[in-house]
């Protein structure tokens, strides 16, 4: 039998799903988490959408912090609980329903798109570097509270002092707005101002005039060659071929085609978006890849128990580190590729990929500490994908209906997970079970299903989402081909 410290370290959620289930009826259970799961989506894409209007120029890593803390969420409600350990279990639902309810209708008025395009400071750097800092240390801190409350018995005291200690660290990235209020520049001031006036003065670019000189016509007109020069050489050259393009088409030397819709980089509607390849090719790069992912998340238990370690949870806890650092460094690396290189930034979505396949053929294989390794490098992977997506559709398909654009492709998570963990997954782990079943049968209960034991009960799946990583790999080297002429374009000029 299980001892009380056993029970207190029970996941949070596992908890949560086992109490709902005495409290409620099926129906009603299933109910409940219909709302819940969907008013998690509405929280999701209220603060994202948000952030990157506010934050244009620094997408990747407004994404990726805000995508990293809502996966590190479940471990800090976790800590909450372990604090709270209250015999009455009503106090666990009640803690669930209010608490993020009354942060968020607290924060309700606040979290809305405020122009922050205009407030670019020479201060920007340091402040997203110091929240970086903030994000390793809190993921490393989650993991040695973990790991300590694991292998020692700890007293209510000191798990008060850790829980203490944790939300100082989540409050800090407060310090930096307070501290930029107070110490604002004069010349920061000037700076907005001349934002403000340097966009009133750029030419607007409309779908209402058929004889415009459009960003696709001198695409079509450029020499081959101008990709390959320096970004203000080509500059130059694109500014007087649209100059020549502007003349001819006055002089009705040349008939500038009407455009059909938006092109790459302006604001599409989604159902605009649904006939780009474009946007097929991430939503099937995302399916394939976060698909194979949170496959592994969701039988991690199982496998780890498959293979012999008895602590299962302490896995799970390791992939949801490495799934907000992956969120966290997806965002950072990927913006250094596209402001650094003016490179597609789902070059970085390729490499998350790779390593993501190279996890689950270390897996597969069974090779020594594969469940420490392969969470380590599918958590990273996983993660990543949730702070490139995001920033890469807002950039090829515009901000303005950028909440509907994200929704959809958040379809592939689900998506790939019901084709390759309940169907595929199940399948072959059950097919395996029974012929151990069969080869060593062992008395066990009638309702108890059949187990399975060793690395060849998820091996042939790993290695099939090995390589469908591998396609997915395929797919984003072929949009980062597609799309490598928009981001020279968008990202360009930040390089002169």
């Amino acid at each position: 039998m299980q001892s009380s410290k056993k029970k207190k370290d029970s996941t949070f959620i596992v908890c949560y799903l086992q109490l709902l289930n005495l409290l409620l009826t099926l129906d009603e259970m299933c109910l409940l988490i219909f709302i819940g799961t969907n008013g998690e989506t509405y929280f999701n894409t209220a603060a994202l959408v948000s952030c990157v209007q506010n934050f244009p120029k620094s997408r990747g890593p407004v994404v990726g912090i805000l995508k990293g803390f809502a996966g590190l969420s479940g471990a800090i409600l976790s800590q909450v609980y372990v604090l709270i350990n209250s015999p009455d279990s009503a106090s666990l639902i009640f803690m669930v329903a209010v608490g993020p309810a009354m942060v968020v209708i607290s924060l309700m008025f606040i979290v809305r798109p405020v122009g922050g395009h205009r407030q670019v400071r020479s201060s920007d750097g340091a402040s997203s570097s110091f929240i970086y800092c903030v994000c390793l240390i809190l993921a490393a801190y989650l993991m040695g509270v973990m790991l300590v409350e694991d292998l020692i018995d700890l007293n209510h005291n000191v798990i008060v002092i850790f829980t203490i200690i944790l939300f100082i660290i989540i409050i800090v990235p407060i310090v930096i707005p307070i501290w930029l209020l107070f110490t604002q520049e004069p010349e920061d001031q000037a700076h907005e101002a001349l934002l403000a006036e340097t966009r009133t003065e750029e030419p607007v670019i409309t779908g209402h005039d058929a004889n415009e000189i459009i960003f696709s016509e001198v695409e079509d007109e450029k020499p081959r060659g101008v990709d390959l020069l320096p970004a203000t050489e080509r500059q130059k050259r694109i500014a007087q071929l649209q100059s020549k393009l502007a003349q001819a088409a006055a002089e009705g030397a040349v008939r500038v085609k009407s455009r059909r819709g938006p092109h790459r980089g302006e604001d599409f509607t989604l159902m605009q978006a649904l006939i780009k390849a474009d946007f097929w090719l991430i939503f099937f790069s995302l399916l394939l890849g976060s698909g194979s992912g949170l496959t592994v998340i969701d039988n991690l238990g199982q496998m780890s128990q498959s293979i012999g370690y008895n602590n299962t949870h302490i896995f799970v806890s390791l992939i949801s580190i490495w799934n907000f650092l992956g969120r966290v460094g997806g965002g950072y690396f990927s913006e250094i590729i596209v402001k650094d290189y003016a490179y597609p930034r789902h070059l970085a979505m390729a490499v998350a990929q790779f390593i993501m396949a190279f996890g689950h053929l270390f897996m597969a294989m069974g090779w020594p500490g594969e469940m420490y390794v392969g969470t380590l490098l599918i958590g990273l992977g996983y993660g990543a994908h949730w702070a490139i997506v995001p920033a890469a559709a807002s950039e090829l398909f515009g901000l303005k209906k950028f909440g509907a654009l994200y929704n959809f492709l958040t379809l592939a998570n689900p998506a790939g997970t019901l084709i390759l963990s309940s169907l595929l997954a199940s399948s072959i782990y059950d097919s395996e079970a029974a012929k151990q079943a069969q080869q060593f049968p062992i008395t066990s209960g009638d309702d108890e299903p059949p187990r399975c034991y060793g690395v060849v009960c998820f091996s042939l799946t790993l290695y099939i989402m090995s390589a469908l990583c591998i396609v997915a790999v395929i797919l984003s080297l072929t949009l980062v081909y597609r799309t490598r002429v928009v981001y020279a374009h968008l990202y360009g000029k930040s390089r002169t």
